[in-house]
């Protein structure tokens, strides 16, 4: 029983391990802890999936990017020129050095690259991930952001502290989290056509942010679209790359399905997608820098043939290991034979249970008398006459021998007294103690063989 109940446990953590690593695959792989990611396929608040489905009904081809820039903007299928990549961060997985020199050719062979950094705000996916913004922003634009310390604005937001690798200052920042998203409003600098019919536009932070400025890159210039509201700072801007174009923005969380909704942010949305896409251009997400990259796409997964392959070469050595190295039957176990003393005291055991003292005493008389018989003198013909038995017949045991063993001096007068009234009680089915018979009986018997 205590094998099976191990088993049985085992079996229970291997099934909890399983489930543990591949139906909680999404949470473990985008590196946020379970909080949802900016990603095409996610349909909660911090998703994109509601602009993908917006722009499919408007007949604008989108297109989640779940490969490398270096691999991914070089297949066929998409149009050369025209298109617009739409890159959320701060990322999960890191950029690679290769993957930059691919998407500086692409735009600037005239294509636009949106860039949605979580500057000026911060939601709880850009919390969770823990990795610097600024940094990717200018690997990926070439322009560089640093941050504002107490710029003392009227009606600034509260500042965001610096990110750091100390685990004290993450659990401190942790605990400020806010009870509600707080806004933070996009305000247009003057008329422009990505701003065309925009008055405000929205963006939601679930924890406290910092205020951040640009520097003016030094082969070119940066054009400032947009400001936000409460600080005053910038927070949307756009410069030209060869026959391409780059436009960031500090409020990374302006287009996730919640915010979507919101203000003009919808308006804002068109406006880009409209300067940018071509008649054959598409709109591209990029799921693959937030967790949600090929090599972790479920239906890719399961529908690999090599997975079955290998569940069945384990399968087949798994059998092979059973019923060669196994050995499927347990050696039975010898119980030791019984001595004798045991078998005395089980046989008794089961006497005592099923025999009533009468019958028992009956028994012990019988085994008596019968002794007594074979122990009579050869010319023991008297006694035989006196049973009224022939000679070498054997007496009926109703006739108990009393005048022989009144003959024996060894006998006492009180002893075949209390034999004979014992035998008469047996004979009678009353009680009759076994334990002084069977005493009295053998003290007779060493009297006569003596």
């Amino acid at each position: 029983m205590k094998e099976r109940l191990t088993t049985l446990f085992c079996a229970l953590g291997a099934l909890a391990l399983f489930l543990a690593m591949f139906l909680r695959a999404g949470d473990v792989s985008n590196g946020r802890a379970g909080v949802p990611a900016p990603t095409s396929e996610e349909r909660r608040g911090n998703g994109y999936h509601g602009a993908m489905v917006w722009l499919d009904e408007e007949n604008i081809r989108t297109v989640s990017v779940r490969d490398r820039f270096d691999k991914r903007l070089r297949q066929s299928g998409l149009s050369a020129t025209g298109n617009l990549l739409v890159v959320t961060l701060p990322a999960v997985t890191a950029f690679r050095t290769e993957e930059l020199r691919p998407l500086d050719v692409w735009v600037r062979a005239g294509n636009t690259l949106l860039v949605l950094a979580a500057l000026a705000d911060d939601p709880d996916w850009a919390f969770a991930a823990g990795r610097p913004v600024s940094g990717d922003v200018t690997l990926l634009t070439g322009v560089e952001f640093e941050p504002l310390q107490g710029s003392g604005r009227s009606g600034a937001r509260p500042a965001k502290p610096r990110v750091t690798d100390d685990a004290g200052a993450r659990i401190a920042a942790t605990a400020k989290a806010f009870a509600q998203p707080q806004v933070g409003t996009l305000v247009p600098n003057g008329s422009q056509r990505y701003l065309d019919g925009v008055r405000t536009a929205v963006a939601l932070s679930d924890y406290p942010w910092q205020t951040w400025a640009v520097k003016i890159p030094y082969d070119g210039f940066v054009l400032s679209l947009a400001r936000e509201r409460e600080t005053g700072e910038s927070v949307l801007w756009t410069r030209s790359l060869g026959n391409g174009r780059i436009v960031v923005s500090g409020l990374g969380s302006l287009f996730t399905n919640r915010a979507l909704g919101l203000a003009d942010n919808a308006r804002l949305l068109a406006n880009i997608v409209g300067a940018s896409v071509g008649p054959n251009g598409a709109v591209l997400f990029d799921d693959m820098h937030q967790g949600l990259g090929a090599a972790y796409d479920p239906a890719k997964f399961y529908s690999d043939r090599r997975l079955y392959e290998t569940i069945g070469i384990l399968a087949v050595l798994w059998l092979c290991w059973v019923l060669g190295a196994t050995k499927l039957q347990l050696p039975g176990l010898r119980a030791p034979a019984p001595r004798e003393a045991e078998l005395v005291q089980a046989t008794g055991g089961f006497l005592a249970r099923v025999l009533t003292p009468a019958a028992g005493a009956l028994g012990l008389f019988e085994h008596f008398f019968r002794r007594i018989r074979e122990r009579l003198p050869a010319g023991g013909r008297k006694a035989d006459s006196a049973w009224g038995s022939p000679t070498g017949a054997s007496p009926p045991s109703a006739s108990p021998p009393w005048e022989m063993l009144e003959g024996h001096s060894g006998i006492t007068s009180v002893e075949l007294r209390q034999l004979k009234g014992w035998y008469a009680d047996a004979r009678a089915a009353r009680r009759v103690p076994l334990g002084r018979l069977h005493n009295l009986i053998q003290k007779i018997d060493r009297r006569i063989t003596a």
